[in-house]
């Protein structure tokens, strides 16, 4: 199954080539995280596509993740930090609109989400937020290497620093996960060419019958 065949062919891309991604190939990958599962559907977070070599190399600054300067492409999720009235409005607005629905026949719906997201802390919302960004940073991750496109996942980056240079507080946005793309550079890459190591899927998954 070419699934599998590409997953296992995937890893954590230490060291990049400069050879950049395709625009084509970059599109597809976005369309694919835009595709992702989102809860209520609400896409409660944002994705910020990083070329400028400049500003790349302002972000990896002191970091010890060198795909954030070195990779063509450097994806920031970044998760709202907070929910309003108004994004629920703005939201229902948008689905009555692509459904060509009155909005008047998703006020149920409208009311449901109102209830339930309006009665968490901020801080809740934005934990909630941060785990959709997750999701598509998964569907990105295997759009990637379907398409035979080197990634690599990343935490332990300074989020302030990020949302300072990105300017995504103004956005009502913090960052949350990174994604480099590219190629690997085979060469100076010391874990291109050691062995994907997962768990047998006996220990790994349970069935229960």
């Amino acid at each position: 199954m070419k699934l599998i065949d590409d997953l296992k062919w995937r890893y954590a891309t230490k060291r990049f080539s400069p050879k950049k991604v395709s625009q084509d190939n970059l599109k597809t990958i976005i369309e694919a995280i835009n595709l992702s599962a989102s809860s209520i559907g609400m896409q409660t977070y944002r994705v910020f596509v990083v070329e400028n070599q400049e500003i790349k190399k302002e972000l990896g600054e002191g970091s010890f993740n060198l795909q954030i300067t070195e990779a063509p492409h450097l994806l920031v999720f970044a998760a709202f930090d907070s929910i309003t009235q108004e994004t629920i409005d703005n939201y229902i607005a948008f689905v009555a609109q692509e459904r060509n629905l009155p909005e008047t026949d998703l006020a149920d719906f409208k009311n449901m989400i109102s209830s339930h997201l309006l009665a968490r802390t901020n801080e809740e919302n934005f934990i909630w937020s941060a785990k959709q960004a997750y999701i598509g940073l998964g569907t990105g991750l295997i759009a990637a290497a379907n398409l035979q496109i080197d990634s690599t996942p990343m935490e332990g980056f300074d989020s302030e620093k990020f949302d300072n240079i990105l300017g995504l507080k103004e956005k009502g946005l913090k960052s949350v996960v990174l994604l480099a793309l590219g190629y690997r550079d085979e060469e100076n890459d010391w874990n291109a060419k050691l062995k994907k190591v997962r768990l047998p899927e006996d220990h790994f998954a349970t069935i229960i019958k």
